[in-house]
């Protein structure tokens, strides 16, 4: 029994390893920056995504609506390229709306690399991997601003915490933030805030917060890169 134990053990090893080595690992299609912008006063944006891999591929380009934002406004072309071995792919993100865009708008952009199949070679499984960014669109007289979650309006009632953007700018930033000095941490539903968009969250009771009390954020550049933490006064009702 011992034997056989054993020589099952063997068999199972040497059927990972087989399986492991008829794997294809692709580098996948790298994006030049690591999110997309689009100017509407430009009527499109562009990015540049590269075919690390070592073979032929098809790079897939799909957009994604938000859960609060199902609108679609863009256009990509090509939504699908064929893309040699260390080359470039320009795609487009070309604006289509019938209404005015007033507020800076957030989607979703995945980038997908599909290995070219090689007829005479082994049966492989093939790999693919993804790049999800994401796309900002930003309307043609939007200034911009470096700190846009500066303009976040935090307020206090009774046990009622919430958080207003009556800006004009998407507000991305880390999901948990901490109310100070108490040092109490509450998350966002979501890593951004939505121009027009309203949160509340409820304090635990008890929860006892002076004059000096502020909302501690961890917010995120455009690119996605983390900023220096901010304190936002919170103003009681």
């Amino acid at each position: 029994m011992k034997n056989l134990h054993k020589f099952r053990l063997c068999s199972l090893a040497v059927i990972a390893l087989v399986a492991f080595s008829n794997v294809s690992h692709a580098a996948g299609m790298v994006p030049e920056t690591s999110v997309v912008l689009i100017n509407v006063g430009d009527g499109e944006g562009t990015i540049n995504v590269t075919n690390t891999d070592n073979k032929t591929a098809l790079l897939y380009t799909s957009l994604e609506n938000l859960p609060e934002d199902q609108e679609s406004l863009v256009v990509v072309t090509p939504p699908v390229a064929r893309v040699e071995a260390g080359e470039k792919q320009l795609v487009r993100f070309i604006v289509q709306s019938e209404k005015p865009i007033t507020t800076q708008r957030l989607k979703r952009v995945t980038f997908e690399g599909i290995p070219q199949s090689d007829p005479g070679a082994k049966a492989k499984i093939g790999v693919t991997v993804r790049q999800n960014l994401p796309l900002l669109i930003s309307p043609g007289d939007l200034p911009k601003k470096e700190d846009p979650w500066s303009l976040l309006e935090w307020s206090l009632n009774g046990r009622d915490l919430m958080v207003k953007n009556d800006s004009r700018y998407v507000v991305r930033l880390n999901q948990v933030f901490s109310v100070m000095p108490a040092n109490l941490k509450l998350e966002l539903p979501a890593t951004y805030i939505l121009p027009g968009q309203t949160n509340h969250f409820e304090l635990p009771a008890g929860t006892t917060l002076g004059a000096d009390a502020k909302v501690r954020l961890f917010p995120v550049t455009t690119y996605g890169f983390a900023a220096q933490p901010f304190d936002a006064p919170l103003k009681k009702q």
